[in-house]
């Protein structure tokens, strides 16, 4: 085992002491309850469950616990009258399990107070703390756990907030540097662009996951009759979300709302992602010149469509 390890190991278990003390874990019962962690988890997955009872033994794959142990809480949880335990009506070699009303309304108590000493937890912190706190823990359960499908991630448009133009002229900069060799010059292209936004006649949506922005798209005034699309963006770790088509049919819908009867977008023909979006949508293609990027060979487009 290296250095590196080693002190990686050192941060886990720093960290796991540190979050099980904030949560309580260490204390004899749950949330001033006479139960465990465990117990109350049980009691959770019992109370989420989407039919009027679990079967045992899925309950024990769900929290991959030792059948005797398992065993030992339902049998206590039954003694308490929080929940019956029964055979199973389509297979009797099963037992299922069901919360009574006094184990609904115990569970309900529990719940209740763990968001509380959350809420209380959140309390303390700063806006933008909370937000990277929630980032961070969605981080490590990613990480750690198995993905959602990527259809069903949930995701945010929202309006930009202070940081966010810098936001989009750095990963525009970094990300097209990165796929497609493009240079300074056309970080200072999109930074021109920034620099013009007028908040009074423009505006723009920033696609967020977990707090985090992972996508943009301005729509910003040209002329008495025309709009214009500008930098649109979807990191890739967010791609497959439908977020690029979602961010396009806002800056559509506010042109429409805002009475403009054309709308236009530069682009290059190397962005075939972001080409077949606005295809989608009914753009045409207007014009087209061949360039250099930073010593690649790009070809500019100019797309428009009547609103």
């Amino acid at each position: 085992m290296n250095s590196l390890t080693e002190a990686r190991i050192a941060e886990i278990r720093a960290f796991n002491r540190f979050y099980t003390k904030v949560i309580g874990v260490l204390q004899l019962g749950m949330l001033d309850s006479p139960y465990s962690l465990t117990e109350v988890r049980v009691l959770f997955e019992l109370a989420s469950a989407e039919g009027p009872a679990l079967e045992a033994g899925e309950l024990r794959r769900m929290l991959d616990l030792d059948a005797g142990y398992l065993s030992r809480i339902l049998a206590r949880f039954e003694a308490d009258g929080l929940l019956v335990r029964e055979r199973s009506s389509s297979d009797a070699r099963k037992q299922v399990v069901r919360l009574t009303e006094a184990g609904t309304t115990t569970f309900a108590g529990l719940d209740r107070r763990q968001s509380e000493r959350i809420s209380q937890l959140l309390d303390g912190l700063g806006e933008e703390e909370q937000a990277r706190l929630v980032a961070a823990m969605s981080s490590i359960r990613k990480t750690l756990g198995r993905e959602a499908p990527a259809s069903r991630v949930p995701y945010v448009i929202r309006p930009p907030r202070t940081g966010d133009l810098g936001w989009a002229v750095w990963r525009h900069a970094a990300l097209y540097g990165k796929e497609y060799g493009w240079g300074l010059e056309f970080e200072k292209v999109v930074a021109r662009i920034v620099s013009e936004y007028d908040p009074a006649r423009d505006t723009g949506w920033i696609a967020e996951i977990d707090g985090e922005p992972v996508g943009s798209v301005f729509c910003v005034h040209k002329d008495d009759t025309t709009a214009q699309l500008r930098m649109l963006l979807v990191e890739p770790a967010a791609r497959g979300l439908g977020l690029g088509r979602r961010l396009v049919e806002e800056c559509l819908r506010h042109a429409r709302e805002s009475g403009y009867k054309r709308i236009v977008l530069w682009t290059r023909d190397s962005l075939v992602s972001a080409r077949r979006i606005y295809q989608a949508a009914g753009f045409r293609l207007d014009s087209e010149e061949t360039s250099v990027e930073n010593g690649v060979d790009v070809v500019e487009q100019v797309w428009s469509l009547d609103l």
